[in-house]
């Protein structure tokens, strides 16, 4: 039973590829009968010729992905673009360092281990960039023997 013209012109009705136009099997004897497109609204609408649902993109794993992005995965060096100090400003880094160190100098100098000369100079060397970390204050004062007991 050749019903090619039928889906074309239910295509065309439903406005829809010809591909995606269902017929039920119970009923192909009425469907061969319907040659006009008013023949073939009617049989729409009583439910003999349906239209096959779209196949759409899954958007599961893009939600995944994003979930994951948000946890702070996915950051890895392949996934980079731009340098280093286009993600973190050098000045940011040098902000975050030198607060670090100064709360860090301060503090040694309110506990009376280091006097208020070796902090001038403990502080102009963090200035200067001298130092890079508090780890790195920490050892030079040990090594030093600046340090009061």
């Amino acid at each position: 039973m050749k019903l090619k013209s039928q889906k074309t012109i239910a295509g065309k009705v439903m406005k829809c590829s010809p591909k995606r136009v269902i017929f039920a099997s119970e009923h192909l004897s009425d469907i061969k009968e319907a040659i006009t497109r008013q023949d073939i609204k009617t049989l729409i609408n009583q439910g003999v010729i349906r239209k096959r649902q779209e196949k759409g993109t899954s958007r599961v794993r893009a939600r995944h992905i994003k979930t994951q992005k948000r946890k702070g995965r996915r950051a890895g060096q392949g996934s980079r673009k731009g340098k280093k100090t286009a993600r973190a400003p050098k000045k940011k880094n040098w902000m975050n360092r030198i607060r670090v160190q100064r709360k860090f100098l301060k503090r040694l100098v309110e506990k009376e281990r280091v006097s208020t000369q070796d902090y001038r100079i403990l502080y102009n060397k963090a200035k200067g960039g001298f130092f890079r970390s508090k780890r790195h204050i920490q050892l030079y004062v040990q090594e030093h023997k600046i340090l009061k007991k």
